[in-house]
């Protein structure tokens, strides 16, 4: 149970049911919430604390998870960022595995480091997270083993210490910049008087680089103890088996016996409102935030459980209102939100965020306040209520759907939570009858009294960030206070909306007919042709029960326009995502689906154009509707042309004064040789070039002939059952028998070697992109060995530049090859680190290459990435989204699905030469692209 958002919920309308049923509950209000009876919890003799859950989904795998109630906040002054350091450290020597040897086993058995394989630390906790098989028992054996020693048999060694010190350094260096330097000016503000504002978890440099051995292996020995220790696992486990595990292997850690206090850190109340005002000429938005502290608000009983039902419904109703203000012609903010939670471990906040434009601070404010204003002097109105109540049903009735396939990293993050801040795990069973009984007898007065009992003048905080850059002025102090003071004498009316449609579409369109059909047996794929010409392909799923996915391709795109049209093509689609269809806005279409679970966007792309989706099956005829239309009535709305454009500007207006960002803009125009079309983002001057009629006509152009369209549909559905919905929906769309594919623009990477250094930003940070590029024939054997190239350079890499050097936090390679507009391929390495060292990891980069066109690779690398890829596969099958894009690729490169299967056996049969063949016929020295991020002085 996750307050306000994860709980469980099923809502049967019934009356007298639902009557009887919350009299029963009503009266026991007071009771504890229990917990699900399917978990097991416990406690061992020296104080550790276990949860296990049985979980069948994924297949094979369990999730385990070490917890340390401690972070940051326990560190001493002369500690700071060493409760990070000692997490990094627990992958570098145990007792049972020497140095690097826990990363290299977890890689042999297919458990990826950083993707699978991670930990992380927060001011009050450090968590392990440990993915692994279950079909091999020594397996399982192995991980409580490296569960047993993270917990208390890390070694410290002096040469780990100070060759992971530069690894840290390199993670402190990626979170520099604007936002980390206004950070360092609000925090103190926000936390005033607070452990919060000085102990952020990635600490201080100077301290990581010079503090003592001891002090490191003290924080381990004062705050990784078993009463402070909690091992969760979640998986397709026997759970009696797991118990005596757990006992085997973390019932021996001795519990200290004089442990040093763990302390709560408390975050001051205050009656003065706090204002922080900071700029930075790297800043890329303007952000507000209101923030009004409370003290935390535990959910232990029944009753802690509907309250916080009602805190939910007022946060969700909120948040629609300030959605529906984003698709003004002249928008307060490009993005709002309103939410009351849990702000750190011991205080809780009401805060009401926006993104703005950059001299929007003034105007978002004011939104901001009226809107908040709005509901403490109105509240919400019984449309909102009702129809709020029906989106929070539908979506806890897909969660209690989906109750037997959740992956068990759901729950483990559960259990987490139950650990750290005591959050109430009841399980589906509970909750589907508490809310079931609950939300129909909750008044919407308990609602609509919340905003008072939030909005406060005491223990108020006001943070503005925004970019310093001539032309732009932050507020001062005084023009916020005045704001505030101000708000309760606004003259605010109350909400009003207008009264909508009941049906998405009155006529029905006249039905198509299927024409054709074909069943691919090795994949489970029926395809059916309809009479307008349009190609239907099905694979339906139980891998999950509430959940049908789509997409939707024809080939042309914006390559068929103008460099003149080529802005309004690109934005063509986003247009009519902002207008809607058949007279609904997406704000009417949102009310209108209350209940639903149903969306679908179209977009235009560079060589094609289609949509995307999703449905319960319950309500696949809606989108089918919805698809429908897209391609039929799109609205021409004037007013959301303007909105858009208006949001874009705030978007990117200042986009470019971020390093990062900058640097990206500059490596694409480098590999395109600045061709127009060759992507990026857009300027002003870009977005001024975008034609509403253009736009428009474009789309209608685009969708105009249904026939050369491949419709995907991946999920739990009947085929038989749903064809006369595609016969009627997608076999009644217009068709017009025009053969047409995408056009070759021209945009090529350079040729030869190119080696530039761009400049930007002010922090010692450097960002390295090395790029091989060149002709490639499309097949299946070249692709699969330059990606998997890509993967085993990854891992090389990682233990050069990162465990030998402590250059780098993180690194890595990726091949991938591309069929259209030309068969080429692309190998990219990239990586992160101080630019003094920009020429040592660069060689050693090359060093590594040319050592794979040597010796090739050894045996035990090539084990780690055929069996990561082998898992990786296996779990792929079992999941609807990598369906649909494995059989959307097979169609639109015109694969036989007759070679499906054929990944299998590449796997199995990939050698150490054809890693070796790739690497010399693919990276050459004589062809390839380096780009370096610098700072400017």
């Amino acid at each position: 149970m996750k307050k306000g958002t994860n709980l469980i919920l099923f809502f049967l309308f019934v009356t007298g049911f639902v009557f009887s049923q919350e009299t029963k509950i009503t009266g026991n209000l007071d009771s504890k919430i229990p917990v699900d009876p399917s978990i097991t919890v416990g406690k061992l003799d020296n104080g550790l604390t276990y949860y296990i859950k049985s979980n069948p989904k994924p297949e094979n795998r369990v999730e385990i998870r070490l917890v340390v109630n401690a972070g940051s906040l326990m560190e001493d002054d002369d500690q700071k960022g060493i409760a990070h350091f000692v997490e990094h450290m627990a992958f570098n020597g145990t007792k049972n595995f020497e140095k690097n040897e826990i990363v290299n086993y977890l890689q042999s058995i297919g458990v990826q480091f950083g993707a699978d394989l991670n930990a992380y630390t927060s001011f009050d906790e450090t968590v392990y997270i440990l993915p692994i098989p279950t079909d091999d028992p020594a397996i399982v054996e192995k991980g409580f083993q490296v569960i047993s020693d993270w917990a208390s048999n890390v070694l410290f060694t002096d040469e780990e210490i100070d060759k992971e010190r530069g690894v840290v350094v390199e993670e402190w260096r990626l979170g520099r910049g604007a936002n980390q330097r206004m950070r360092d000016q609000y925090f103190p503000i926000l936390f005033k008087n607070s452990r919060y504002a000085e102990r952020l978890p990635i600490g201080e440099k100077e301290v990581i680089e010079n503090v003592s051995y001891e002090r490191v292996r003290q924080f381990y020995k004062d705050w990784y103890r078993p009463d402070l220790m909690a091992v969760i696992v979640v998986g397709d486990v026997d759970k009696n088996e797991i118990k005596g595990k757990i006992e085997e292997y973390l019932g021996g850690i001795e519990k200290p016996k004089d442990p040093r206090p763990r302390q709560m850190h408390e975050v001051p109340d205050h009656k003065e409102t706090f204002i922080a005002i900071t700029s930075d000429k790297e800043a890329t938005f303007t952000q507000i935030q209101l923030l009004y502290k409370t003290d935390n608000v535990e959910s232990v009983t029944l009753k802690d459980y509907r309250r916080d039902l009602i805190y939910q419904l007022y946060n969700g109703m909120l948040n629609e209102r300030l959605q529906e203000l984003t698709q003004k012609p002249d928008p307060p903010f490009l993005f709002g939100s309103t939410s009351f939670g849990s702000m750190v471990r011991t205080k809780s906040s009401y805060s009401s965020f926006a993104v703005v434009g950059e001299n929007g601070i003034g105007a978002g404010i004011k939104t901001l306040i009226e809107e908040n204003e709005r509901v403490k002097k109105y509240g919400f109105t019984p449309a909102e209520f009702e129809r709020y109540k029906l989106e929070m049903l539908d979506r806890y009735e897909r969660a209690f759907k989906e109750s037997d396939k959740t992956e068990s990293g759901s729950y483990a993050s559960e259990f987490i939570r139950a650990f750290l801040t005591n959050e109430p795990i009841p399980g589906i069973t509970n909750e589907y009858e508490y809310v079931k009984n609950f939300l129909p007898g909750i008044k919407i007065s308990e609602i609509n009294g919340l905003a008072a009992q939030w909005i406060k003048d005491t223990n108020r905080v006001v943070i503005i960030t925004g970019p310093q850059k001539e032309g732009v002025k932050m507020p001062a102090e005084g023009e916020i206070r005045t704001m505030l003071d101000e708000a309760s004498k606004m003259e605010i009316t109350p909400y009003e909306e207008a009264e909508l449609a009941t049906a998405l579409m009155e006529q029905m369109p006249s039905p198509g007919k299927v024409v054709d059909s074909k069943f691919y047996d090795n994949v489970g794929i029926t395809e059916l042709s309809l009479s307008n010409g349009a190609k239907v392909v099905l694979k339906p799923t139980d891998f999950k029960n509430d959940e049908i996915l789509m997409q939707a391709y024809s080939f042309g795109g914006n390559s068929l326009y103008s460099d003149a049209d080529y802005q309004s093509a690109s934005n063509a689609s986003a247009l009519i995502s902002e207008s809607g269809v058949n007279g609904f806005s997406p704000t009417d279409l949102q009310k209108l689906f209350a209940g639903k679970s149903v969306s679908a966007s179209p977009f235009i792309g560079t060589l094609s154009e289609g949509m995307r989706g999703n449905a319960a099956p319950k309500d696949f005829e809606t989108l089918l509707q919805l698809m429908h239309l897209y391609f039929t009535e799109p609205n021409k709305d004037q007013a959301a042309f303007t909105s858009m454009i208006t949001k874009n500007k705030m978007l990117y207006q200042n986009l470019m004064s971020n390093p990062n960002y900058y640097f990206s803009n500059e490596v694409n125009k480098i590999l395109t040789q600045n061709h127009p079309r060759g992507g990026g983002f857009p300027t002003m001057e870009d977005l001024e070039k975008i034609d509403f009629e253009k736009a428009f006509s474009i789309y209608k152009d685009r969708f105009a002939d249904a026939g050369d369209f491949t419709f995907f549909f991946v999920g739990n559905f009947n085929i038989a059952e749903i064809t006369p919905l595609l016969e009627q929906y997608l076999g009644s769309l217009p068709s017009n028998n025009r053969s047409e594919t995408w056009k070759d623009l021209g945009v090529r990477p350079p040729n030869g070697v190119v080696n530039e250094v761009v400049r930007k930003g002010e922090d010692p940070k450097s960002q390295v992109i090395i790029t091989f590029t060149g002709e490639k024939e499309y097949d299946k054997k070249s692709n699969y060995d330059l990606s998997s190239l890509g993967e085993m350079l990854s891992i090389k890499l990682i233990e050069i530049l990162r465990e030998e050097k402590g250059g780098v936090y993180g690194v890595g390679a990726f091949g991938g090859s591309s069929k259209y507009p030309v068969e080429d391929y692309t190998f990219r390495i990239s990586f992160p680190c101080a630019p003094e060292n920009v020429d040592d990891l660069v060689k050693a980069v090359f060093d590594e290459i040319e050592l794979i066109k040597q010796e090739g690779v050894s045996d035990e690398d090539l084990t780690k990435i055929k069996e990561t890829q082998r898992r990786d596969r296996e779990e792929g099958l079992k999941q609807n989204r990598y369906w649909l894009a494995q059989l959307n690729a097979y169609y639109q490169n015109n694969t036989g699905l007759d070679t499906f299967f054929d990944r299998e056996e590449l796997t199995n049969t990939i050698t150490s030469a054809d890693l070796k063949n790739a690497a010399k016929k693919y990276l050459r020295m004589d062809n390839y692209i380096q780009v370096v991020l610098k700072p400017e002085n």
